[in-house]
C-alpha cells in the first residue's frame, strides 16, 4: 500500500527526513512515534503529497506520490493535530460540502454521511454549529471528515487529543474497526495509546526511521539484559564485587540509605543465567539479598534510549 524508497527531504541546510525507508502492507494499523523535530511531520506531508522529497521516492497503491497527483490524494483521509473546522458551518452542512468535494450528490451523499456520523457517534450533534461543539466533539467531526469518502489509507495525527477518557476509549475501539477496511497510520506522542491500537510501530528520531516492528519484536531487539539487586550495605562491602561477575559489562550501584544499595547490572546480551550468576556471588561474599529481578524492557524505555541516541554528537 505504501512504499518509501530512501526518502530525503531538506529545507535549505535542515535536513528534516534521511534516507527513510519503509513499507506498510493494506490493512494495517501503524503507529508513528517520535519527539518534535524528529521527521515524522516531514514524513507524512511527504506521504500525502504535500511535499515532494529532495531524493528517493513515495509510492501509494503502486503509483508515486506526487504534488500534482491529485487523484492519489483523494485516496487519502487525513486529520490533521490542529483540526481547522469552519465553526459557522453545522455538522452536517460541513459534511454535505466535503461530500460534494468528493463528487458524492443526492441520496448516495445523504446515505454515507447518516452512515459516518453514526460511525463517529456524531448525530446527535448534526445540526449544532461547529462553534458551540467541545473539543471533543470537534475531534470526533474532524474524523468523520477524513472517513467519509471511505480512503483505502487514513492517517491520524493525534486522534484522541482533547478528549475524555470515554471518548478515548469508543475513538481506540474505532480505529481497531478500521483494520482490514483501511490502511491507517497513527501519529501520537502517546506511548499507551499507540501500544493498545497499533500492530506495528514507526519510532522517528533525529530525521531517522530509529526502529521499525512490533511492540514484541522491538523490544527483543533491544539487546537488553539488566538486572536489579538490592543488598544490605556492610561497612567493608566492595560495591564493584558484582561488576566482576563473569559476562557483566556495566554495573552502577547507588546507596538508598544506610542499610541497603541497589547496583543495576548489564550483561552481554548472550548471557542466559545472569539470575544465577548473580545469586552465587551474593552467596559466595554473603549478601543479604532483598532484590534480584530481571529489570526487562519496556516500550517506553526503549523511545526515551533511541531519541537519547540520536541527540548524541557524532
Amino acid at each position: 500500500m505504501i512504499e518509501l524508497e530512501k526518502v530525503d527531504r531538506s529545507f535549505g541546510r535542515v535536513h528534516a527526513v534521511r534516507a527513510v525507508s519503509f513499507s506498510v502492507p493494506a490493512g494495517a494499523i501503524v503507529g508513528v512515534l517520535g519527539p518534535n523535530g524528529a521527521g515524522k511531520t516531514t514524513t507524512i506531508r511527504l506521504i500525502t503529497g504535500l511535499l515532494p522529497p529532495t531524493r528517493g521516492r513515495v509510492v501509494l497503491n503502486g503509483a508515486e506520490v506526487a504534488p500534482e497527483r491529485r487523484d492519489l490524494r483523494r485516496r487519502i483521509g487525513y486529520l490533521p493535530e490542529a483540526n481547522p473546522l469552519p465553526a459557522e458551518m453545522s455538522v452536517e452542512g460541513y459534511l454535505k460540502y466535503r461530500a460534494r468535494l468528493f463528487g458524492m450528490h443526492g441520496r448516495s451523499a445523504r446515505d454515507t454521511i447518516n452512515r459516518t456520523l453514526d460511525r463517529c457517534k456524531v448525530t446527535d450533534m448534526r445540526k449544532r454549529r461547529i462553534e458551540h461543539l467541545s473539543k471533543g466533539y470537534r475531534q470526533r467531526v474532524g474524523l468523520a471528515a477524513a472517513l467519509l469518502h471511505n480512503p483505502p489509507l487514513l492517517i491520524l495525527d493525534e486522534p484522541t487529543s482533547g478528549l475524555d477518557p470515554a471518548q478515548v476509549l469508543e475513538t481506540r475501539a474505532l480505529i481497531a474497526e478500521l483494520a482490514g477496511q483501511h490502511t491507517t497510520l497513527l501519529v501520537s506522542h502517546i506511548l499507551p495509546e499507540v501500544e493498545r491500537t497499533c500492530d506495528r510501530l514507526l519510532i522517528f528520531a533525529g530525521g531517522k526511521l530509529r526502529a521499525d516492528g512490533t511492540r514484541e519484536a522491538l523490544l527483543a531487539q533491544s539487546g537488553a539484559n539488566r538486572y536489579i539487586v538490592e543488598y544490605k550495605s556492610r561497612a567493608n562491602a566492595n560495591n564493584d564485587l558484582l561488576a566482576a561477575v563473569p559476562g557483566v559489562n556495566r554495573c552502577t550501584t547507588q546507596s538508598l540509605n544506610d542499610q541497603w544499595t541497589r547496583a543495576a547490572v548489564e550483561f552481554d546480551t548472550d548471557v542466559t543465567d545472569a539470575g544465577a550468576r548473580l545469586g552465587a556471588a551474593a552467596a559466595t561474599h554473603a549478601l543479604t539479598l532483598r532484590e534480584l529481578r530481571h529489570d526487562r524492557p519496556t516500550l517506553e524505555s526503549l523511545y526515551i534510549s533511541l531519541v537519547e541516541r540520536a541527540e548524541e554528537p557524532v
